[in-house]
């Protein structure tokens, strides 16, 4: 059994690995081993995330997903979290998260009966807190929409500032062919923020 940890952050300006510590203590205290980490600028609203994909790929059956909280894997519509859920209960990767003690059995060698006894209180468990942060992210966004519609109506709103030294520095390696991979661990930047330089540069795609 090994433990794949999760890390992710929405916007580029955040950091991702700001939990990523507290992941290795919660290891290290239980005596396992965190075989990689993966580590994401996302939004937890998207299903379609690399990162997270690529470690349901390299996992094997009986891995720890190991993240910090719910919320780190999903803010996902309903519809979403099933498909998610589905594709970790066919790989039968584990999740243990900080925030939920329950999980945290899953982390420790236990006889069939807890095992599954404690699997179905953590499904339940775990879709409660996906609908609490796909409600709370809902939430935020009406708020912020309204804001802005208030900014707007005031003349107040000039929308976010664009980093235009980051994004040109990212212009630049694509001209030079660096991968995506490669310009992400340069920047910290999301791989929709690379696609977006890439699409409005016609230099690059001609």
């Amino acid at each position: 059994m090994l433990v794949r940890a999760y890390l992710r952050a929405s916007t580029d300006e955040q950091d991702a690995t700001r939990a990523r510590a507290q992941l290795e203590a919660f290891a290290e205290e239980r005596g396992l081993i965190i075989a990689s980490t993966y580590i994401e600028n996302e939004s937890g609203a998207k299903l379609a995330r690399p990162e997270l994909f690529r470690l349901l790929s390299d996992a094997r059956k009986g891995d720890i997903l190991l993240i910090e909280q719910v919320d780190r894997l999903s803010r996902l519509t309903a519809d979403d979290w099933q498909k998610l859920r589905t594709e970790l209960h066919q790989r039968e990767v584990k999740v243990v998260a900080l925030d939920l003690p329950t999980s945290w059995i899953s982390a420790a060698p236990s006889d069939e009966f807890t095992g599954r006894m404690f699997e179905a209180i953590n499904g339940m468990m775990l879709d409660v807190l996906a609908a609490v942060a796909r409600k709370d992210y809902d939430d935020r966004r009406r708020r912020q929409a309204q804001g802005q519609a208030k900014a707007k109506a005031e003349g107040r709103y000039r929308g976010r500032v664009e980093d235009v030294k980051r994004n040109d520095g990212i212009a630049s390696m694509l001209r030079a062919k660096m991968s995506w991979t490669q310009i992400q661990h340069a920047t910290g930047a999301s791989r929709a923020t690379i696609a977006k330089i890439a699409k409005r540069d016609v230099s690059i795609t001609a």
